[in-house]
């Protein structure tokens, strides 16, 4: 049996039209280019992704080292206010507990 009989068989292309052999060049070309693309893409995203992560627990880690300065900032401002008001509060009572107010003699 010859072979360009069998069913399924390959023949040898003798002759073919110079703008299908373009047509597939490019497709050739253009499926070479998506390729080399979807694979520098992933390689990036992957580096993308590893960058997104470092930043955001860099950010995590400022952003807690700012909340406890603040709060830190927070409860110091509050004791000075508190020791400032008992200080005003003891000028002001005296010594006996009597009111700045009752140690100055009336005026006539």
């Amino acid at each position: 049996m010859d072979i360009s009989k069998r069913p399924y068989s390959y023949s040898r292309i003798t002759h073919e039209d110079p703008e299908e052999t373009q047509h597939r060049l490019a497709q050739f070309l253009i499926y070479k280019a998506l390729k080399k693309a979807d694979t520098r893409r992933s390689w990036l995203g992957i580096r993308i992704v590893r960058l997104k992560i470092k930043i955001g627990t860099r950010l995590k880690k400022m952003k807690w080292g700012f909340v406890s300065t603040v709060f830190s900032a927070k409860t110091e401002l509050c004791k000075q206010v508190n020791f400032a008001l008992k200080s005003w509060k003891q000028l002001l009572r005296g010594k006996r507990g009597t009111t700045v107010g009752s140690m100055i003699p009336p005026m006539h």
